[in-house]
């Protein structure tokens, strides 16, 4: 990529423009930390037509870095608050405020037609890819950014010229396998994620509210069911047989839901100590008679409300719940007096902490008992979890963590600091600019450094080509390891297509199976469609989903269309696999292991067969690279980082193979033949998406995510 900065900076000095300045229409996407900083910078600099979206409101914890905001702001929206606060300054400057979801369908691709440039200062990956879907689509260039602490950068994607968001892989957020959180659990992080996600949301959630971890639960019940019926005729193995005694102790007779219920003439702090005694010392207990667990391992102590509280100090503990009554506290440790939230608490102290918490939940808010959901801006709640956590860190010999910590942790929080989004929003700026000016060969992405190598604060580097190997911007097809005869629709639809894929109002179609969501759909489509969610994917209808069958997966609203071939594979490894499925981005080379195939699987097989001939044909081109997936997060102070992505050789080009045109899989049904599925009454959008030129690159970007 040439590099012409004569052009660009005699550009900045021309009449034209600064009347393209003047007369551009911007989409700023967010307005919390990036969104406030680039609002200011972008009117100082002249532009005068922005519309901004955000579906936010202010909290307190924002006030110290996003300054557009007050303290009697508090509540109110985001978008709206700061388009009022920057026309008070700059009233010349049209400025439309939307308090929406960027997702929702008003914010379609004619809408984002109407803009020249398309900013980004978003918390969240699912709505990056969102946006970034709908400007390839509508050919509009967006300039995306990211802080975390003194970390910051600032990609530019032109459709066509530079790699798109989704180019590349990002890190997702880390599962951890429910045997882990139940049973032998060894990070921070574990504990905090079981007392969050499992122990909160029994005590005060919704008794029908299902999670992820549920989902794992029900995947390891049913395998450990599978390894108890075997273990008669032909045994199983070392580690099915652990999993299989340890969730026979955890279910033991206290399982049954309504233990964790209060009773009738119980009090609120009666109640808590039950549940203490169930928690810390029946359940650890009963783990600890699964010797097998511990063969490698210490086993974890079980602790006794006794030993941590005696009587008087429990006694003592009924005077603090109605003090904090009294006085209308909101925080357990507080009304305790232990107000350093940096400070760990003591084995005695998480108790206290722990028994007013629960015993506040049922005096002072019964009515969200129930129904309640954590909250990182909480201060019960966050209260709750960290003495939950770590109490039974103690039981296992992992260190304790402070409020300050836990609260981190449990609420994924990346501190941010305002002089980086400052810095931040100036790069966008000047990209944009760029942009406006014509000048693309200069466009650059940067990157801003805490410890900047050779003493440079900022990292530029040259916007690499668009990926052909990219789902998005490219043609590829993916390959999901799945278990089709116990993974259902419903669990197909919330783990790969909406969450891994971002997919916002799914099509899905594979020979006679059609699944639609989305507005338009007449009530006995939804209905049929509803229907469809409880079954397996080998059971739905036109065959089902199998080994080699080829789904294909669109978005309308995205404009957005993927093919991803089913590999049925079972005994998926918990450590490898926690959401119970492998999503991998290029077409299977060799068949998975051997097994029994009937009937049904013919046609799929000779899919997969044509499918790996294409890949034979192509051997004989030149080799590239291509990413696997294959990168690791981890934590370091509450910052995410991305480990650098491994490379291996892969022959053939295969984005070739996915060009290759693939035969329509709707069919007509033939006379008598029964109608298992409602009849398509919409056109369906082409799944074909264009493919672009691409060459090997080294990719250096870590996803820094604004937690505003």
């Amino acid at each position: 990529m040439a590099v012409d900065a004569s052009k660009w900076l005699s550009a900045l000095r021309t009449k034209e423009l600064q009347d393209k300045i003047k007369t551009a229409k911007v989409l700023c996407v967010g307005a919390g930390g990036i969104g406030c900083e680039l609002l200011k910078t972008l009117v100082c600099t002249g532009f005068r037509n922005i519309e901004v979206v955000d579906l936010d409101t202010i909290e307190v914890s924002n006030l110290n870095r996003q300054f557009l905001f007050r303290k009697h702001h508090v509540g109110q929206s985001k978008a709206i608050i700061a388009a009022q606060v920057v026309k008070g300054f700059c009233p010349t400057a049209s400025i439309t405020a939307h308090h929406a979801n960027m997702k929702e369908s008003r914010f379609d691709v004619d809408f984002f037609r109407g803009f020249d440039l398309v900013l980004n200062g978003l918390d969240n990956l699912e709505a990056r890819r969102h946006v970034n879907r709908l400007c390839l689509a509508a050919e509009r260039p967006l300039v995306e950014s990211g802080t975390a602490g003194y970390l910051g950068q600032v990609t530019v994607h032109l459709k066509g010229r530079t790699e798109c968001f989704e180019c590349h892989p990002k890190p997702t957020p880390k599962s951890f396998p429910i045997c882990t959180l139940r049973n032998t659990p060894d990070r921070p992080i574990h504990t905090i994620v079981w007392a969050k996600d499992l122990l909160f949301n029994r005590l005060f959630g919704r008794p029908d509210a299902v999670s992820d971890l549920d989902d794992q639960a029900r995947r390891e019940d049913a395998k450990n069911a599978s390894a108890s019926a075997n273990e008669g005729e032909a045994g199983v193995s070392g580690a099915a047989a652990v999993a299989a005694a340890a969730a026979a102790a955890s279910n033991g007779p206290a399982e049954d839901p309504s233990f964790f219920l209060r009773r009738d003439g119980e009090s609120s702090l009666e109640y808590a100590a039950r549940v203490f005694e169930r928690v810390y010392t029946w359940d650890i207990e009963q783990l600890c008679g699964v010797k097998e667990l511990w063969e490698k391992r210490a086993p974890p102590k079980p602790i006794r409300i006794g030993e941590l509280l005696p009587d008087t100090e429990r006694a003592a503990m009924q005077a603090a719940l109605e003090a904090a009554i009294a006085k209308g506290h909101g925080s357990a440790s507080r009304a305790l007096g232990l107000n350093n939230a940096s400070q760990k608490w003591t084995p005695s102290q998480n108790a206290a902490v722990l028994l007013l918490a629960i015993a506040m939940y049922h005096d002072m808010r019964k009515e969200e008992v129930g129904s309640a959901s954590f909250d990182k801006d909480d201060d019960l709640a966050v209260d709750f979890v960290t003495a939950a956590s770590n109490l039974r860190s103690s039981c296992y010999g992992i260190p304790e963590q402070s409020l300050f910590d836990a609260k981190g942790m449990a609420g994924n929080i990346i501190h941010a600091i305002a002089t980086t989004n400052a810095i931040i929003s100036g790069l966008i700026v000047i990209e944009a600019l760029k942009i406006l000016a014509g000048c693309h060969d200069v466009v650059r992405n940067t990157f801003l450094n805490e410890f900047p190598p050779s003493k440079r604060l900022l990292l530029v580097q040259n916007p690499e080509p668009p990926s052909k190997t990219c789902m998005v911007c490219g043609k590829v097809t993916l390959s999901l390891k799945i278990n089709t005869e116990t993974a259902t629709l419903s669990s197909l639809l919330s783990g790969v297509i909406k969450k891994r894929l971002a997919v916002n109002t799914p099509n899905l179609l594979c020979g006679g199976f059609l699944y639609e969501e989305g507005e338009g759909l007449e009530d006995d489509e939804v209905e049929a469609y509803t229907a469809m969610l409880s079954r397996t994917l080998a059971s739905l209808p036109g065959g089902g989903l199998r080994h080699g069958s080829i789904l294909t997966v669109q978005d309308q609203s995205q404009h957005f269309g993927v093919d991803v071939i089913i590999v049925h594979t079972e005994g998926l490894n918990e450590e490898e696999a926690p959401e119970g499925f492998v999503l991998e981005g290029d077409v299977p080379t060799a068949p998975p292991q051997e097994q029994e195939q009937d009937q049904h699987r013919q046609p799929q097989a000779q899919v997969v067969a044509a499918a790996v001939a294409a890949i034979a044909m192509m051997a004989t081109t030149t080799p590239t690279k291509t990413r696997q997936t294959t990168a690791e997060v981890k934590e370091e102070d509450g910052v995410l980082i991305l480990d650098e992505d491994e490379e291996e050789e892969v022959q053939g080009d295969p984005a070739a193979l996915a060009a290759t045109e693939v035969p329509s899989r709707k069919r007509e049904l033939g006379e008598g033949e029964e109608v298992t599925q409602p009849q398509a009454k919409r056109p369906r959008l082409n799944a074909a998406v264009a493919i672009v030129e691409a060459v090997d690159g080294e990719d250096d970007d870590v996803i820094l995510i604004d937690d505003d």
